[in-house]
């Protein structure tokens, strides 16, 4: 017996558009003597995807999943491979010989990375970790932080201390401004006076640190970013933070295309005793009487936070859903809206991760609106 997938849900994604995006990012930090890792992890490391990251001129391109980067570096990409995720003690051999460069916290990590890389007869360059306040990866004291990066430089031949980094914005919400930006250049600069001389990346942070870039106020010695949504949806700092001055990204980049599986007139409070939802919540719900609803034929399998989808058309609204259901309320909905039609929803980061890594969740590649197969 064979099995034909079906044809939806469906997530197109336009090539030449991703491409300009990454044009557009590198060009301006290229301006300001920026290095851009552009990462990948947001589309699951897919092939085409990344090849677009490689052609808009990204110095290097990063992941936090090493399959990822070794899929890309089987392509025989030429690119820099950078792991954004600080490795787990069992992945050294796999970190040193898929890895140009990786993100490090700990010194029994580095110390097992640097044994791994004179078993491999390899180099491996490092970007030691400063936690700067978003309470994620990396040395809260700055002492331990230039003892660290003293014992890479003289004592772990296997390894090049190639710079020092932070992370904003991704766990404690922080915010990158200049003066984080300026603490983390201090903490630089007493590693180079320690070690006698200068870094090759301050890596400043991730697609919220472009903010002060885009703004020409990054300092001038930030000279490495790694940026993911910003190039691939250009949507949280646009919408988000609702910075006006970068228009220049499209926001349409990535179109989910799912099917209506039922259309109904249904009240909008759940009718009997609430308890809790399959996922282990105790939702509320509002009573807004008999309303119209239509399912779609995907669900928290494929996208994890329904409620964050999209909706393209007016009068629709994403109420919420199961493991294999989007519900949708389509009371206001000005259209004829029958089973078998097929609506189009915008992503934002948390969608588009965990669509493209559904397999149940078809990916079409198009150069404007010409498909191109890969």
């Amino acid at each position: 017996m064979n099995y034909t997938p079906a044809p939806y849900p469906l997530v197109e994604c336009r090539l030449d558009i991703l491409r300009d995006n990454v044009k557009h990012i590198t060009n301006r930090c290229h301006d300001a003597g920026v290095t851009v890792a552009g990462v990948v992890k947001g589309v699951n490391g897919k092939l085409p995807l990344v090849r677009q990251f490689v052609e808009g001129d990204c110095d290097q391109i990063a992941s936090s999943r090493l399959e990822q980067l070794y899929d890309i570096k089987m392509t025989g990409i030429q690119k820099p491979l950078l792991l954004v995720r600080i490795p787990m003690p069992c992945e050294v051999p796999n970190v040193v010989s898929i890895c140009d460069i990786t993100l490090v916290s700990e010194v029994a990590t580095m110390e097992a990375l640097n044994e791994e890389c004179l078993k491999q007869n390899k180099k491996l360059k490092v970007i030691v970790m400063a936690d700067l306040g978003d309470l994620r990866e990396g040395f809260w004291e700055r002492d331990e932080l230039v003892d660290a990066c003293v014992r890479i430089e003289t004592k772990m031949p296997g390894l090049e201390l190639a710079g020092v980094g932070t992370n904003l914005g991704c766990y404690g919400s922080i915010q990158p401004t200049v003066e984080k930006m300026d603490e983390l250049i201090a903490a630089a600069e007493a590693v180079e006076a320690a070690i006698g001389r200068q870094l090759e990346w301050i890596s400043g942070g991730a697609t919220s640190s472009f903010v002060l870039v885009n703004d020409g106020v990054s300092p001038s010695r930030i000279n490495h970013l790694r940026i993911g949504e910003n190039i691939l949806l250009g949507r949280d700092l646009q919408v988000d933070w609702k910075i006006t001055n970068m228009q220049y990204l499209r926001m349409d980049a990535f179109t989910l295309k799912a099917q209506v599986i039922e259309v109904k007139n249904k009240p909008s409070h759940p009718v009997g005793k609430i308890f809790m939802d399959a996922f282990g919540n105790f939702p509320t719900y509002v009573d807004r009487g008999i309303r119209r609803r239509a399912l779609l034929g995907l669900g928290k399998l494929d996208l994890a936070n329904i409620e964050k989808l999209i909706p393209r058309e007016e009068g629709i609204e994403v109420l919420g859903g199961s493991s294999d259901h989007t519900i949708l309320d389509i009371e206001d909905y000005e259209g004829d809206l029958k089973v078998g039609d097929i609506l189009e929803f915008d992503l934002c980061y948390n969608t588009l991760l965990f669509l493209t890594s559904s397999r149940s969740v078809i990916l079409r590649y198009f150069e404007g609106e010409q498909e191109v197969f890969e």
